[in-house]
């Protein structure tokens, strides 16, 4: 069963919710006090021992549906009992917690899982980080999102969005080149090109595409959130601004040249006022080509003039770009430093590297204030990409894929039984995954229906009444036969049984509920994809109110009939 149809799947009777708590505290017996003596009582318990109150369905909804709707929670997944779940949240320092990452708590999930043996878990990728969506960025600096760094694959996407549709739209994006934003045909430069420039002059290797630029600036915000945490005193002097990058082609006197006319111009200013790196670039761009004057500006901070004056750099804490001027020196005390032609550019701080993220983020990614850049196609191109990537949030993990250690009993069978109905109800009941029973190595056929029954039985509301009548494949076979002699080697049976009488839990049959409703959106998708829906008035069919023309921004109107609808009564 994969998780995109997980709403056509059956109730499971038992489902198993794992919780940290922000204050440090687990969750194993469900507790919450006691509607009528306030006293704290444990969910599986069926009294409170206090005042006797017996604990109802009611109260187990009423403790879920909090849970649910808890955000502060450090992780909350859910398993059912047929080895399913879902990875509700997870809130790491971002969210609250004094120790742990969410790369702590996502693998302590993950080895949860294995231990217990789980199928598949599925997740909703919403998380922002940076103030902006993870999911995207992720995609563009990493190809997948950030729970795919533990092996969560694509699962589904919104609006009848494919594997292969996220896969091309990530690549899409991610190739870009960052010439299209550097069009030298203007007669200004703009302030997102000064900033691609500015981070390609401090790089310590060339950055060609999208994904350069992205993974290099969160490398830089990594490097300095560790510095300022106090995690690594020397995460800055790993900071590539170090790194000369001379190309063979510039000789001294080249160098010498751009330094002497960038000197001019910071003498030039009155007083002690700063110049910006864009000014001053400006200013000298006629004397070398771009990638000479980057370098210069790169490695000028430090630099002594003829003069004896020196070039102090800064941050620019407006724009997080450098800023430059002329200050009196110690030609002596730096002798050493001036003679092998090396300088010291502070690290912008973690603060103007997340500013200028976002800035990046939101002009070059983000569909709804992406700036138009080179040919109509490539914008339209960047646009769609960008919203396929950001209309993919279901993400799964399939723990069958991983390596799995099986454990085998001593003098015994394990089986992994499948069932088909005799008589389904007028709803087709999907194809239910496979439940493991283990017998003992003397086992009958009659020993495979009970306990495979009891599996199934225990597993799903609606097989309460469960009984497996034939072993598929075996008919006229006596139950007394022993299951080793009769299927051998064989490590998968099926059988045929049918569910008795009347369970009284048709309200609980499917886990997306009894309605009968259809949809069928102009954008492919066939089911309900957790993006905003409506009905048409006259045929009933659902689809996307983004499909419909309708924007997010505004309510849904009162009366709605669709596009066939209204071409069909013309």
């Amino acid at each position: 069963m994969d998780l995109e149809g997980w709403s056509e799947h059956p109730v499971c009777s038992k489902r198993y919710h794992f919780i940290i708590k922000g204050d440090g505290n687990s969750i194993g017996g469900y507790h919450k006090p006691c509607t009528c003596c306030g006293d704290i009582l444990h969910l599986p318990e069926s009294r409170c021992k206090a005042c006797d109150h017996v604990i109802t369905a009611d109260d187990v909804e009423e403790w879920v549906f909090h849970q649910l709707e808890d955000t502060t929670h450090l992780l909350h997944g859910v398993i059912h009992a047929n080895g399913y779940g879902h990875l509700l949240r997870v809130n790491g320092k971002e969210g609250g917690s004094r120790v742990l990452s969410g790369c702590h708590i996502m693998d302590f999930w993950d080895r949860l899982c294995k231990s217990l043996g789980v199928r598949k878990v599925s997740v909703m990728d919403v998380s922002k980080k940076y103030g902006i969506e993870y999911r995207l960025l992720h995609a563009i600096t990493k190809g997948h999102s950030w729970y795919g760094d533990w092996g969560y694959e694509f699962g589904a996407g919104s609006f009848g969005l494919t594997v292969d549709a996220y896969k091309s739209a990530v690549e899409t994006l991610s190739s870009l080149p960052l010439s299209i934003f550097l069009s030298e045909g203007q007669k200004t430069r703009t302030r997102l090109q000064d900033t691609i420039k500015f981070y390609q002059s401090l790089s310590d290797h060339e950055l060609v595409n999208t994904r350069d630029l992205f993974c290099y600036l969160t490398s830089l915000i990594h490097d300095a959130h560790k510095s300022t945490s106090g995690v690594d005193d020397s995460s800055c002097k790993k900071c590539p601004f170090y790194a000369p990058g001379i190309s063979p082609s510039w000789t001294r006197g080249d160098i010498e040249r751009v330094e002497e006319a960038m000197f001019r111009v910071l003498r030039a200013v009155s007083g002690s006022n700063w110049v910006s790196w864009r000014a001053l670039r400006g200013a000298v761009f006629k004397v070398a080509p771009p990638e000479l004057l980057d370098h210069c500006l790169k490695e000028l901070g430090g630099k002594f003039a003829a003069d004896g004056m020196i070039v102090s750099s800064r941050c620019n804490p407006s724009s997080g770009a450098f800023d430059y001027r002329l200050e009196p020196g110690n030609p002596t005390l730096n002798s050493s430093a001036a003679a092998i032609g090396s300088s010291v550019i502070n690290c912008p701080s973690e603060e103007n590297l997340i500013q200028d993220l976002r800035f990046l983020y939101e002009n070059m990614l983000l569909p709804q204030t992406m700036l138009s850049f080179g040919h109509e196609v490539t914008s339209d191109a960047r646009i769609i990409s960008a919203r396929k990537l950001l209309d993919c949030k279901q993400f799964m993990k399939d723990y069958n894929k991983c390596e799995t250690t099986v454990v085998s009993v001593p003098n015994s069978i394990s089986l992994s039984c499948e069932v088909v109905i005799v008589d389904r109800l007028e709803e087709n009941v999907p194809n239910l995954p496979p439940e493991t029973v283990v017998l003992p190595s003397s086992a009958t056929v009659f020993d495979l229906k009970r306990e495979a029954s009891r599996a199934f039985q225990d597993v799903y509301l609606m097989f309460r009444r469960f009984h497996a009548e034939e072993l598929l494949g075996y008919s006229g076979v006596d139950d007394s036969t022993q299951v080793k002699l009769l299927i051998g080697s064989t490590e998968s049976v099926q059988l045929r049984g049918r569910c008795l009488g009347k369970n009284g839990l048709g309200k609980f049959r499917m886990e997306r509920g009894t309605e009968g409703w259809t949809v069928d959106c102009c954008c492919g998708a066939k089911d309900d994809d957790g993006e905003r829906m409506l009905a048409c008035d006259v045929c009933g069919v659902w689809q996307h109110t983004r499909c419909s023309g309708i924007p997010d921004s505004d309510s849904v109107p009162t009366k709605f009939v669709c596009l066939r609808c209204r071409g069909s009564s013309l």
